[in-house]
């Protein structure tokens, strides 16, 4: 039977593309479905932020999709984890950075929000969607969640610097030493696979009509801007920036920068 109007979900923002319907939830809401029927659905969460003072970055949002969901007629809850947000205090000893938050929807299990990187000299990253990167003469990086991201990188080397967050699809890059300059680790790139959603509902890390998700922030070094955060919104380093927001990327290492926001979107064909 064809979709009529009152036959149709609300919530979210709502475009059609290519033969399907996208709702696109970048902050938390409802999906009202007024007749049951089968969706896809994609789950980012919060990336995490980065450590201080030569810290590691921060790991990305858990990237979760689902095919094929059956939806009986009712309303389900949505929510979009909040990227985590930066330290700030002292430099050595700083606490471990925060962790994003989860994203979810209804009754399925959740993306977990991207684990914060590590600070110098205090605690180690843990484990989150994607693990944030070790910081120097800390207690080391985050592992990932399986099916969601990857672990943060360490620091490789004893010079001052922090490894890259962990993206969906690789995990963060290690601190090394090239002979001349201390490069913080690179941030594990995120997901192209969902890069068609992207395009319909404009959001994601666009990289030349490529669009990714859930990359993870780069690690501090000295002075270094050669590595980058993940494709998929990752923060850089050298100075420090934010991760994207509705991408989940994780923070740039260093400062103590913020995670991004996550992002739910559901589609369904029409």
């Amino acid at each position: 039977m064809a979709s009529t109007a009152k036959s149709l979900p609300t919530g979210g923002t709502i475009v059609t593309s290519g033969g399907y319907r996208y709702h696109t939830f970048t902050a938390s809401g409802s999906f009202v479905v007024p007749v049951a029927r089968t969706v896809d659905i994609l789950l980012v969460a919060g990336g995490g932020a980065a450590g201080r003072w030569y810290g590691g970055g921060g790991g990305a949002g858990g990237f979760l999709p689902y095919t094929g969901v059956s939806l009986a007629a009712t309303t389900f809850s949505v929510t979009v984890g909040s990227g985590a947000a930066g330290i700030s205090g002292p430099g050595y000893g700083a606490a471990r950075a925060a962790s994003g938050s989860n994203s979810t929807f209804a009754y399925l299990p959740s993306a977990i929000g991207g684990s914060g990187g590590a600070s110098t000299g205090g605690e180690g990253a843990i484990t989150g969607g994607s693990g944030g990167g070790a910081g120097y003469a800390s207690g080391g990086a985050g592992g990932g969640t399986a099916g969601q991201g990857n672990g943060g990188g360490g620091i490789g080397t004893s010079a001052y610097g922090g490894g890259g967050g962990g993206g969906a699809t690789q995990g963060g890059g290690s601190l090394y030493y090239d002979g001349a300059v201390v490069r913080g680790g690179g941030g594990g790139n995120g997901s192209s696979a969902y890069s068609s959603w992207g395009a319909a509902t404009n959001t994601g890390h666009n990289v030349s009509g490529t669009y990714w998700y859930a990359g993870g922030g780069m690690g501090q070094g000295q002075g270094d801007t050669t590595l980058r955060g993940g494709l998929g919104g990752g923060g850089h380093a050298d100075p420090a920036t934010n991760g994207m927001a509705n991408t989940g990327g994780g923070g740039g290492g260093g400062f103590g920068a913020s995670g991004g926001s996550g992002i739910v979107i559901i589609r369904y064909s029409v």
